[in-house]
């Protein structure tokens, strides 16, 4: 059984759609990805799976209680954070931590070792001393992290918690994600930053003018986005540059499935394309790599890679979407 379960959800704001007829579910220990433009509707939606507003039709279901219905039943089992969070200025990281857990009800020895194991997790320990004021973006959101985590939810609710991040920041926080979900934790997150989340998560849905488009595990999202194709991408390394790549340049477009050949020194992108009205079979772009490849080797062309380009997430959102905003 699913721990979160999405049907239906609308949600109107007088004569606008933000959500529209929205379904889909995550299971205990999976990270699912929530991906689209902005004003696609993911805040609104991540908002009435926390709660804080109500849909105008449809039901939200979690760990079999209506979140709709009983959201006194359901809050204990969340830990929301916003795209937008804020501390408390002039609190250390413990003081802060320890404020929310006397608010979630912890009481004496339970309550300061459960800061001291939420502190722990998100590599927080040296940090207990010292003013959120002093902390940078990426530290003040392991703070805000940890104190979704003080209640022990059985669902993560995070809204563009990656964004404005430097890289080592966002490396931790797909570090401390992947053990959640190895926890048995469901976490439902969104971002644009698409490279991220196609490391992070074992499942995305892709929502766009409210309506939701795709949904499933990542690699299903991505054979779908490569599958029945009639265009596709090799990438190919040379031993050197110059003449060798012009040579191979030359070659490659006199083949009959070339559309293009872009150079980069020794590297050439080509992209291939079949006859139109020809329906693509699972198996075409290995076929015609491998023409091309063979007919690169025949003229003593030195091949160093070959490979076909892997559709990923931003393929597929691309593919998907229609780039337009609600």
């Amino acid at each position: 059984m699913s721990l979160l379960e999405v049907k239906n959800l609308t949600r109107d704001f007088g004569s606008f759609r933000a959500v529209d007829n929205v379904s889909f579910n995550v299971d205990p220990g999976v990270i699912m990805g929530f991906i689209g433009p902005n004003g696609a509707g993911k805040s609104t939606t991540m908002r009435i799976i926390a709660t804080l507003d109500t849909p105008t039709w449809g039901e939200v279901f979690l760990d079999g209680h209506s979140v709709v219905n009983e959201p006194d039943r359901a809050r204990p089992l969340i830990g929301y954070m916003p795209d937008r969070y804020g501390t408390y200025e002039d609190m250390t990281v413990f003081e802060f931590l320890d404020f929310f857990a006397r608010a979630y009800g912890l009481k004496g020895a339970e309550r300061r070792a459960r800061v001291e194991s939420v502190m722990e997790f998100t590599r927080l320990t040296e940090l207990r001393d010292k003013l959120t004021s002093a902390l940078s973006k990426g530290m003040k959101q392991r703070v805000a992290l940890g104190r979704t985590l003080l209640h022990d939810p059985k669902l993560l609710i995070l809204d563009e918690p990656a964004d404005g991040l430097d890289p080592r920041a966002r490396i931790e926080l797909r570090e401390l994600l992947k053990a959640l979900g190895e926890q048995g934790k469901a976490v439902l997150i969104s971002s644009h930053i698409l490279t991220e989340l196609s490391e992070m998560c074992d499942a995305c849905a892709i929502i766009e003018q409210g309506r939701l488009l795709a949904t499933g595990p990542v690699e299903e999202i991505l054979a779908s986005s490569r599958g029945g194709s009639a265009e596709s991408e090799l990438e190919l390394r040379l031993l050197s540059a110059g003449e060798a790549a012009e040579r191979a340049e030359r070659l490659l477009l006199e083949q009959p499935h070339v559309k293009e050949v872009v150079a980069a020194g020794a590297r050439l992108r080509v992209r291939i394309a079949l006859p139109s009205g020809t329906t693509p079979t699972p198996s075409w772009v290995d076929e015609v790599s491998a023409e091309l490849l063979k007919a690169l080797v025949a003229q003593s062309v030195p091949v160093c890679s070959f490979q076909v380009h892997e559709a990923d997430l931003e393929d597929a959102f691309m593919k998907v979407t229609r780039g337009r905003v609600a």
